[in-house]
């Protein structure tokens, strides 16, 4: 069977665009994301040699987790207008690249890349999941697989693959036990909040000894530290709405995607009209090996 590379698109524009100088056209029209988009994605597939690539946005938020919790995500600062501006021309250069563009009205595109991931590993595919989103671990597998692309901090540590004895390193717990972790230690980046006071080593403790959230919901009155016992018996409710929350919905229609081909003139004119010279010549010399495509 083969591989796939599912990208989270916004998180991986967002890492784009903050990595890189602020780049600009003649005409201050902004291009630093999309020299990183561009080249992001093509080492991945000269590293990772797939199949094909799938590439997730999102057009708007999951109505189901805000019918659940209003708040979900609306702490978020709006997008910088420069990064806005690019985020039409990263689909276009996208589309030119070969690449399969997957995006739905109202569906978050974290569960849409999560379905699409676990079908293609049950059907014997390996899958590449390029993210940082930690909601992803919850679906590492045998078959599935994260690449994390280059922390901010210390971008010299290069794009690392997260499995499931990484999951554990990482989390302390193994990925089918993610959501619940989530759940009881909140996660600030969605809005979601956990049980005051727990951290990491807390919620992996629970786990480790009670199994899921409904499990350390149970045994409430035995929890150590005692001092959470009152809490997790009082906010047990919220708990379960925070673990639909953390929980990924793998029950979404997929998509047949298959290897597209790029449209090589127009992916030149494109760079081209947005004077991205040194991205340009690097296409070009990629491109003009037919033997490629």
């Amino acid at each position: 069977m083969s591989k796939w590379l599912l990208v989270d698109g916004f998180n991986l524009i967002y890492r784009c665009y903050f990595a890189l100088p602020e780049l600009t056209r003649a005409d201050g029209f902004p291009t630093g994301a999309l020299h990183g988009w561009v080249k992001s994605l093509w080492k991945l597939a000269d590293q990772e040699k797939p199949e094909a690539t799938l590439v997730f946005f999102d057009l708007g938020g999951s109505q189901d987790r805000l019918l659940l919790h209003p708040e979900y995500k609306a702490q978020r600062e709006e997008m910088p207008d420069a990064l806005r501006q690019q985020i039409e021309p990263v689909k276009l250069l996208t589309r030119a690249m070969g690449l399969v563009g997957i995006e739905q009205h109202g569906v978050e595109s974290d569960d849409l890349l999560a379905a699409q991931a676990v079908a293609l590993a049950k059907a014997g595919h390996e899958v590449i999941i390029v993210s940082s989103d930690k909601d992803f671990a919850q679906i590492v597998g045998p078959q599935i697989k994260m690449m994390l692309p280059p922390p901010a901090a210390n971008p010299k540590l290069g794009w690392r693959l997260l499995d499931a004895p990484g999951v554990v390193e990482k989390f302390g717990v193994p990925p089918e036990q993610i959501a619940d972790y989530l759940a009881l230690v909140g996660d600030t980046s969605d809005n979601i909040p956990g049980i005051d006071g727990v951290g990491p080593k807390t919620a992996t403790k629970w786990l480790a000894e009670w199994k899921n959230l409904e499990g350390v919901i149970a045994h409430a009155a035995e929890l150590k530290p005692d001092r959470f016992r009152e809490a997790v018996a009082a906010g047990a409710d919220r708990l379960r709405v925070n673990l639909k929350l953390t929980t990924l919905n793998l029950a979404l229609p997929t998509v047949a995607a298959e290897k597209t081909a790029p449209q090589v003139a127009e992916l030149l004119r494109l760079l081209a009209s947005y004077e991205m010279r040194s991205t340009l010549a690097e296409a070009e010399k990629r491109y003009n090996q037919a033997e490629l495509f």
